[in-house]
C-alpha cells in the first residue's frame, strides 16, 4: 500500500518512471475497458493512450479516497463515452414494454469462455453495446447512464432490453441456449 502511494506521488510530481511504472501496473485492465466501448483494436488503444494523458495531468486531484484503478477506471470510460456520444445518438424509447426478453438459464454463459461473450457484446450495435457495458458490466444504474449519456432512462433500459435481445438471437444461433429464449 505504502508502494503505491510513492507511486502516486511521484506521478504527482511528475516523475517519468512512476508514470511509466503506474502505465505498467494498470494499462492491461484499462485496456480491457477500452476495448469494451471501441469499435476495433486501434480505437482502443488511442482511446488508452488519451486516457492516460489524462490521467497524469489530472493525478494532483486524486486524494486517496476510494480505490486508484476505479479513479482510474471512471477516466477511461468518461473518455470512451465522449468518444461514442461525438459518434453516435441513442434514440428515444417511451414503450420499452415491445423489448421484453426471456431471462436466459445462467449455465449457457457457463459453457462459454471470456474471449466468447466479449466477442459477442463486440459485435453488438455501438448504441446497444455501450449501455450492456455501464449496465451489466460496470454496474452503472439506468439513471446514471442516462446522465452519462444525456438520454433519458427509459432510453437507456430499452438499448439494454434490445442489446439482450441480439445477444440471446446470437447464443441461439451458436447453440448455446434453446429457441425458448432466443426469439
Amino acid at each position: 500500500m505504502e508502494e503505491l502511494k510513492d507511486l502516486i506521488e511521484g506521478c504527482k510530481s511528475g516523475r517519468q518512471k512512476a508514470q511509466s511504472e503506474l502505465y505498467q501496473m494498470f494499462a492491461p485492465k484499462l485496456f480491457g475497458v477500452c476495448i469494451r466501448y471501441s469499435r476495433d483494436m486501434s480505437e482502443a488503444e488511442d482511446i488508452l493512450h488519451e486516457a492516460f494523458m489524462k490521467i497524469f495531468n489530472r493525478i494532483r486531484q486524486y486524494n486517496g479516497k476510494g480505490s486508484l484503478e476505479g479513479w482510474l477506471t471512471r477516466i477511461v470510460v468518461n473518455l470512451a463515452l465522449d468518444k461514442y456520444k461525438k459518434r453516435y445518438r441513442l434514440h428515444t424509447v417511451e414503450d420499452i414494454t415491445v423489448y421484453d426478453y426471456k431471462n436466459i438459464d445462467e449455465s449457457a454463459y457457463s459453457t462459454m469462455d471470456h474471449a466468447q461473450i466479449l466477442e459477442l457484446v463486440q459485435q453488438l450495435p455501438p448504441r446497444y453495446k455501450v449501455v450492456f457495458n455501464l449496465y451489466a458490466i460496470d454496474g452503472y444504474s439506468h439513471r446514471e447512464i442516462a446522465e452519462m449519456l444525456g438520454v433519458s432512462e427509459s432510453t437507456s433500459k430499452s438499448n439494454l432490453s434490445r442489446a439482450r435481445k441480439v445477444l440471446q438471437e446470437k447464443l441461439f444461433d451458436l447453440g448455446f441456449i434453446e429457441k425458448e429464449y432466443a426469439k
